[in-house]
């Protein structure tokens, strides 16, 4: 009996031992990928001229690193780049750009580049979420209920704006 259940034990403790091993190399290989492509971006455009999208992947990334400032010296190159090759949906980058200056809490510059992107892109839910998520920052809470409840309209399932738009009309009711 004793036996058996070490076995059991053993077992688990092997399977455990494989999930969180395989999670390791997954997570290892993606950001080795990451950093190959962070530095490929940087010495490419470090040597010439970028495009926007080139830009854009480098600065996200950055972002996702959470170096901000870099982050945002490069939305911003991204969004010059863009506009000398005509690009006209800069909505995506204005984004990333109102993402970076939230991260580093500078949350007016957020809220004036989550409305540039939704003026590229009404309908993009994402910006919506994220100005809803500023304005409550700075305790804007009508105006973040607003912008949750128009991500809503676009999108009824979204959980994110389900979620904090119930929370703030218990706020602005009470």
């Amino acid at each position: 009996m004793d036996n058996n259940l070490a076995i059991i034990y053993l077992s688990i403790f092997v399977g455990l031992l494989l999930i969180a091993s395989v999670s390791v190399f997954r997570q290892v290989l993606k950001s080795r990928k990451l950093e190959s492509t962070m530095s490929r971006l940087r010495k490419k455009l470090t040597k010439e001229k970028g495009t926007s999208q080139e830009y854009y992947e480098l600065a996200s990334i950055y972002s996702e690193k959470k170096l901000f400032s870099q982050a945002i010296t490069t939305f911003q190159k991204a969004i010059k780049a863009a506009e000398e090759e005509g690009e006209e949906n800069l909505a995506y980058i204005y984004n990333g750009l109102g993402y970076a200056y939230f991260g580093q809490e500078q949350y007016d510059l957020a809220i004036r580049n989550y409305k540039e992107a939704l003026k590229s892109k009404p309908d993009y839910v994402t910006a919506l979420n994220n100005l809803g998520h500023a304005y409550e920052r700075k305790k804007l809470n009508a105006q973040a209920l607003e912008a949750y409840e128009e991500a809503l309209k676009l999108q009824p399932t979204n959980t994110t704006a389900k979620r904090r738009s119930d929370s703030l009309r218990r706020l602005v009711s009470a």
